[in-house]
């Protein structure tokens, strides 16, 4: 059951879920990585959280794991009253701009997005007075988010969908260029989430210092970067991507969950340590 937060200065811009409601802008198969990309997020985020943000979030979370919390987001798409979330797992930006003029749009973004429920959802994480159970929905979507937006198409274009509308071979099977990224070249590298966390969980002191303290736009504008590159590679309709595709872009994906793990950890020892 999903309680409405009413509390001074964090009333949220949905407050309850409208069944007969149903977004247009996001295709079912669009709203994640894949089950294995949101738990490796997740499973490196568990091991860069302090004692005291463990405690906490166990109280939330009771047994269950930051990885397995992951997927909750997804689990709950077979219920059609919580169609209402579906604009909470990316954001459309149109193309062409520079980081200044990215930030100064987000800044005045009033949309129902990833960006401006992930802002929410801190600041209700925060809230010592939001009742366990909201806690507990907002932190699963929390986790979620975080990893949703290191997947670059989820910042992508509105016109196509974020990629959704741009078909391609992945090898011998037609798909689209959103779910190459969301699953196909995560399930690619056959790994359970547990050895693929360890084959890319490394990085320096210096560098996740530096990755936590990056702003929220930051994040956002990394993945609107690397979404352009990813259409640039797309030259012709039901273009063929396998081997070499693999090769060439792999770097991007480990980097890309390894910076969301880094950085989701960053994000709750904050709200949490």
């Amino acid at each position: 059951m999903l309680f409405i937060l009413i509390l001074s200065g964090l009333t949220p811009s949905v407050a309850r879920p409208n069944p007969t409601k149903t977004t247009k802008n996001l295709s079912p198969e669009s709203a994640q990585w894949s089950q294995i990309g949101h738990r490796v997020v997740g499973d490196i985020a568990n091991k860069h959280i302090c004692r005291r943000t463990k405690r906490k979030i166990k109280k939330i979370l009771g047994t269950e794991s930051i990885a397995i919390s992951s997927n909750w987001a997804d689990f709950i798409k077979s219920d059609s009253a919580m169609n209402y979330l579906d604009p909470w797992h990316y954001i459309n930006v149109k193309s062409g701009m520079n980081y200044t003029d990215f930030d100064v749009y987000l800044q005045r973004d009033t949309s129902t997005d990833a960006f401006t429920k992930l802002n929410f959802m801190i600041a209700a994480l925060k809230h010592k007075q939001t009742p366990l159970e909201q806690k507990r929905f907002y932190l699963r979507l929390l986790i979620h988010i975080v990893g949703d937006i290191h997947q670059p198409l989820h910042v992508g274009r509105k016109e196509d969908l974020g990629g959704n509308k741009i078909y391609v071979m992945w090898f011998n099977e037609r798909t689209n260029l959103h779910a190459v990224w969301d699953e196909k070249l995560i399930t690619y590298q056959r790994l359970s989430y547990t050895e693929f966390s360890q084959s890319i969980n490394f990085s320096t002191k210096e560098q996740r210092q530096k990755w936590q303290k990056q702003p929220m736009t930051q994040w956002l504008f990394e993945s609107y970067q690397l979404a352009d590159m990813l259409y640039k590679d797309i030259t012709e309709k039901d273009q063929k991507l396998g081997y070499r595709y693999n090769f060439d872009r792999v770097d991007i994906l480990n980097q890309q969950l390894l910076k969301g793990g880094i950085r989701l950890a960053g994000l709750l020892n904050e709200i949490f340590g």
